[in-house]
């Protein structure tokens, strides 16, 4: 199989029918073939992010399968980026220092990022307004999260439900959620399978933020656990509140740092079914390398990654 990159940052495979998308920017793909890409984060063992690796530095597993790797990347890729919050009623007295995470997150991110905001209790809505739909200003942002008045219950799967929907309307293929919530799901008509597998069959990386009572009944870190590890993101518990910013400048420094790997899969085609994927990282200079990606994708349904793309 022959990738062929054209003009506008597509790459296509020769044995494919032509096609070439809609250009969306420097950092657009668009893959024809059974091509799979994950995002990787990588640590050592002091939990400090590892910058300087190669793609022989690498070794892609699926279903227990080493795969040879076809695409190699570490950049700096712009991404659309989705703010989850949650306005339940006992957010309320929280919403001033998630507010001042979601600023530092801004600050902290790429500056051609595209935002937005979803803020949800027993009902979801978009916080920005429809004139703006994304925005890269710190300001507004913040004005769209206090739109919306904290009280009611908690609909958590159904805010997930709309914002993967608006990142599709995004200028940018890698996609990002930031979930910060107190508790579980008391009020969605979506349940927690069907959002797993609506996450699993898309790009998206989800990071999450529980911030928890201690005698909260309806908390359920579990939950936001589940999110993050299923698409490659992570998940955050701080036991203060003034930790929320120092969180979301980390992530913000996580997703920037990111490598992209991309992979032909070996395995026999049969769409519907998943595919477990496992990562390692293995250099001499660094010690023992913790490898965090997405647990795996369905197959037949895609996973598309931006790229600038590298062949080694």
């Amino acid at each position: 199989m022959i990738l062929l990159i054209v003009p506008g940052g597509h790459v296509q495979s020769e044995a494919a029918a032509p096609r070439i998308a809609q250009d969306q920017g420097p950092y657009r793909i668009a893959v024809d073939v059974d091509l799979v890409v994950l995002p990787a984060t990588v640590r050592d063992r002091h939990g400090l992010s590892v910058s300087d690796l190669r793609a022989d530095d690498f070794t892609v597993f699926e279903d227990g399968v080493a795969q040879h790797i076809k695409l190699f990347l570490h950049e700096d890729i712009p991404v659309v980026a989705g703010l989850l919050v949650d306005h339940s009623a006992s957010m309320r007295q929280k919403l001033a220092d998630v507010t001042t995470g979601a600023r530092a997150f801004v600050h902290s991110s790429n500056p051609d990022d595209q935002m937005f905001v979803v803020n949800f209790n027993e009902t979801v809505s978009l916080g920005l307004p429809d004139a703006i739909g994304f925005t890269t200003s710190a300001e507004e942002l913040e004005h769209a999260i206090w739109r919306t008045e904290a009280a009611g219950e908690t609909a958590l799967y159904d805010a997930i439900v709309v914002a993967l929907a608006r990142l599709q309307a995004g200028g940018r293929d890698k996609k990002v959620l930031l979930v910060i919530s107190d508790g579980g799901d008391n009020a969605s008509t979506h349940k927690l399978a069907e959002v797993l597998q609506m996450a699993e069959r898309s790009s998206v990386i989800i990071y999450t933020v529980g911030l928890f009572e201690p005698d909260d009944k309806d908390a359920n870190p579990r939950v936001l656990s589940r999110l993050a590890q299923a698409t490659g993101g992570e998940a955050f518990f701080p036991e203060k509140l003034d930790e929320v910013v120092s969180i979301c400048e980390r992530i913000a420094r996580d997703i920037r740092s990111q490598y992209t790997i991309g992979y032909f899969s070996s395995s026999a085609k049969q769409e519907g079914v998943f595919r477990a994927v496992r990562v390692t990282a293995h250099a001499p200079d660094h010690g023992k390398l913790a490898v965090r990606t997405r647990q795996g994708y369905i197959a037949g349904a895609g996973i598309e990654s931006p790229s600038a793309l590298r062949m080694p």
